[in-house]
């Protein structure tokens, strides 16, 4: 079994910062690359960003400047910094994980946390 844990969801004002954690535990032999997505209400889920086992990032363009990704083993961090009102939805974590079970590479989502930012 696989678990993805997100945190640091809530409720902030434009401009603010949250800093949201994606904890993957379990039978676990590697957790590979682990992306951030977002979902608003009545639309499709988009990619913010994205980090690799060697810490390499991509962020999409709306987020470019504002938000980083840091990863510290099995758990990824995405600061959120200059907060708008369009960032506003419910924020997924993706994980790219080899179990022990199969000891193949299979994707892995959290159950989201939700973001608001008012303005």
């Amino acid at each position: 079994q696989v678990q993805v844990v997100e945190s640091g969801g809530g409720l902030v004002q434009a401009g603010g910062s949250l800093r949201l954690s994606c904890v993957t535990s379990g039978s676990i032999f590697s957790v590979n690359t682990v992306a951030w997505y977002r979902q608003a209400p009545g639309k499709q889920r988009d990619l913010v960003a994205s980090i690799t086992t060697r810490h390499v990032t991509n962020y999409a363009d709306s987020v470019k400047g504002r938000f980083s990704l840091s990863r510290n083993k099995n758990t990824v961090y995405l600061q959120m910094n200059g907060l708008k009102p369009s960032d506003t939805a419910v924020y997924f974590c993706n994980a790219g994980v080899i179990d022990t079970t199969t000891y193949s590479l299979h994707a892995y989502w959290g159950q989201g946390t939700q973001v608001t930012v008012s303005s």
